[in-house]
């Protein structure tokens, strides 16, 4: 076994939230180590919605000047009925939505993402990148904290965060709960902006979500504008409750997805034609959780709060759990107990609330009765695309606090 190896914070994983993570620390002055099972730093998926309780975030970290010259700033989110092809309701982006929360909503590739938090940790001297390094188990050892990794190697620090995803071997520490398998299976990919002209339709710098009975498909640009972003989305009626596949090899296939697709409008079914087939991920989240810290053990991100995709907020979620983890230390200074604590006491209603809104909204679009549709649809039709009351909780200001000194 290895010898014992020294570091102030060590952050468990290498994604959107371990990296911000890792800049929060630096902004304090602490040094930090993080920790990547995989053979390099890199990012899954595609396309990802940063609305403005995240882009105040990566403002506050440095980081947006890099990240806008690479992002497209939408005009309009915008919900169309995948069935009949109209559209249902918008949401203004421009420059009203931007006075009043402050920062904009852009969309990005994942891993154009990465690649900015990457390129800025590197560039931090007091921050390490650790490759092939999976780890075991997580303790809190009271004074101080001990991660053990798969291949023997141990490191002790004065905390830990884990921002190692859904499957988190750190919340192991918290909680013994299981992940939550939502049926439905998701397809993504992107396609060169020429290719997709008529898949763009007219207004390709709108967020578009068709939404229909068990099913939506969203499209955005990404990387300037010169990609195309899909997500096909679909209910797999082969899934078998119990089952552990993470990979949907037995469910969720894209014969299914052709079936599940096959009564939408000329359009959607279009745009699903284009998706690649290869590749298909199964959505899961957990339930919300009540305490996520012991002693100088924290999480963040996935690893506290997994939430369904469809109200876009899970990389935005770990992005303001960092703003307040690194304000309550910069409050609290090296009593990682009490930051923590602190921290959590904070965020953990904030991000069940997401999380619950996230599986609530999906029961929403998805609708398969006539009579809730119906109700529905006749709701989004009597609000304007300035009428920001129903997003306002989400991006309000309040959450400035979450994001400067």
């Amino acid at each position: 076994m290895s010898e014992k190896k020294s570091r102030k914070i060590i952050i468990v994983g290498g994604g959107i939230g371990g990296l911000a993570a890792a800049l929060g620390m630096a902004e304090t002055g602490r040094k930090s180590l993080v920790l990547e099972r995989a053979p390099e730093f890199s990012e899954v998926g595609a396309g990802i919605q940063l609305a403005p309780n995240g882009t105040a975030v990566l403002e506050r970290l440095g980081v947006m000047d890099e990240i806008s010259k690479l992002a497209v700033f939408p005009k309009r989110l915008v919900l169309m009925d995948a069935i009949t092809g109209k559209e249902l309701t918008a949401l203004n982006l421009e420059e009203t939505f931007k006075n009043q929360y402050g920062h904009p909503y852009i969309v990005m590739h994942r891993a154009d993402l990465h690649k900015v938090l990457y390129e800025a940790c590197l560039e931090k001297g007091n921050i390490t990148l650790l490759t092939n390094s999976e780890v075991e188990k997580v303790e809190d050892l009271t004074d101080r904290a001990k991660v053990t990794l798969v291949n023997g190697d141990i490191y002790e620090s004065d905390a830990v965060i884990g921002a190692d995803g859904i499957h988190s071997n750190t919340r192991k520490l918290v909680s013994d709960d299981q992940p939550v398998c939502s049926q439905y299976v998701a397809y993504r990919g992107t396609i060169p902006m020429e290719e997709v002209t008529e898949t763009a339709g007219t207004n390709p710098d709108d967020v578009l979500m068709w939404i229909g009975p068990n099913l939506h498909l969203v499209q955005y640009p990404v990387r300037r504008g010169e990609l195309y972003n899909q997500v096909v989305v679909f209910k797999s009626f082969k899934y078998k409750p119990g089952a552990d596949d993470w990979k949907a090899n037995d469910w969720g296939t894209p014969e299914e997805m052709d079936e599940r697709f096959a009564n939408t409008c000329p359009f959607v079914k279009h745009s699903v034609s284009f998706i690649s087939r290869q590749f298909r991920w199964a959505m899961w989240d957990r339930d919300p959780i009540q305490n996520w810290t012991k002693g100088r053990v924290t999480l963040l991100g996935d690893a506290a709060h997994p939430m369904l995709q469809y109200m876009a907020q899970g990389g935005i979620q770990a992005l303001e759990d960092v703003a307040h983890l690194t304000s309550m230390i910069h409050k609290y200074g090296d009593d990682y107990t009490t930051a923590f604590l602190e921290y959590q006491k904070e965020r953990i209603p904030r991000a069940s609330k997401v999380q619950t809104y996230a599986r609530n909204w999906g029961e929403i679009i998805h609708a398969e009765d006539p009579i809730s549709i119906m109700l529905r649809n006749d709701i989004f039709s009597k609000r304007g695309e300035y009428d920001f009351t129903y997003v306002d909780w989400l991006y309000s200001k309040r959450y400035e606090s979450l994001v400067s000194l």
